[in-house]
């Protein structure tokens, strides 16, 4: 039989389940403030980069690339009371390269803003040069004076500005045959061109050139100068129709150096007179030579012509 202490009930605890979680504590809701303040301080800087005008934003630019006190393309350490290195006592201006607005003093502006606004000025260039060559179109086909010459005008855009050409025909010539002197309709060309060159401030280069067929004297007078009377000859008609005289870059005489067709040399084409209204970015690249360039041949190499005599009349008053 089983002893009294073998009888005793067995009590099983269990333990509840369920009840509150427990407490981890408030550290996400310091690292969801941090997140806001950042999201908040994004959108602040998006917000102040979109009302920025660009000569700002230029200035912002120029900052960031030298960030120092000092002037220059690499960072530098900004002097201080702690050393080179240490905190600076001297406070950095982001907007010195910045305009400043009307009424306040000038400042120099940064080479970024300065490439931004020679951009924009050889774009409003070209876009005179452009509505120019559009009003000559528009005239040579309704001018009386022009019309009957339209297959003789050549206009086109060129690296150098608006090229106009008038070239010779073999039935009409621009020139009495081996002579600077122009027929009466080619002085009326001129005459009407330069009033619509009288439109833009743009200088004018001018160009004579002639064919391949030998043209020689006893005198040495051959087609380099007579090229060169043309052209000037050219001169003088442009300023009797209306032409400042201050308008006019260079004369060249290029002879037979600078055909228009070079598979035909004797082609009559190629003995024309080339007037070129120059780009801005024209004169700005003849003004860093000192050695003249041809004008009126489309290139832009400022390197000095090889194995070609140029020769150069400078304009006269009254000439």
């Amino acid at each position: 039989m089983a002893s009294e202490a073998d009888r005793q009930p067995i009590i099983i605890v269990r333990k509840k389940r369920g009840g509150a979680a427990p407490h981890h504590g408030g550290a996400w809701k310091v690292a969801y403030a941090d997140f806001v303040t950042a999201l908040m301080a994004f959108f602040m800087v998006m917000w102040l980069v979109a009302t920025m005008s660009a000569e700002q934003l230029g200035g912002i630019a120029d900052y960031f690339k030298n960030p120092s006190a000092v002037e220059g393309k690499s960072a530098t350490m900004a002097p201080g009371r702690n050393g080179p290195g240490g905190a600076g006592d001297m406070p950095i201006r982001m907007f010195d390269n910045v305009r400043n607005p009307p009424g306040a003093g000038a400042q120099k502006a940064g080479p970024a803003t300065e490439d931004a606004a020679q951009r924009e000025a050889d774009q409003r260039d070209r876009r005179q040069l452009e509505d120019l060559k559009r009003a000559l179109e528009k005239a040579i086909a309704s001018s009386q004076a022009l019309a009957p010459f339209k297959d003789q005008l050549l206009i086109d855009i060129t690296p150098e500005g608006l090229r106009i050409q008038i070239v010779d025909a073999d039935n009409r010539p621009m020139f009495d045959l081996g002579s600077p002197r122009l027929r009466d309709y080619t002085c009326n060309i001129l005459e009407e061109l330069a009033q619509y060159l009288e439109r833009v401030d743009n200088r004018v280069a001018i160009s004579g050139h002639t064919d391949t067929r030998p043209y020689g004297a006893a005198d040495g007078y051959g087609n380099w100068e007579l090229s060169t009377e043309r052209a000037n000859a050219a001169r003088r008609a442009l300023v009797a129709g209306g032409l400042s005289d201050g308008r006019l870059a260079r004369v060249v005489g290029l002879a037979s150096s600078v055909p228009l067709y070079k598979a035909d040399p004797d082609n009559p084409v190629n003995r024309r007179i080339s007037i070129v209204v120059l780009s801005d970015a024209a004169e700005r690249t003849a003004a860093r030579v000192d050695t003249p360039r041809r004008a009126g041949d489309g290139l832009t190499d400022p390197e000095p012509l090889r194995g070609i005599r140029d020769v150069v009349r400078v304009p006269k008053p009254g000439v």
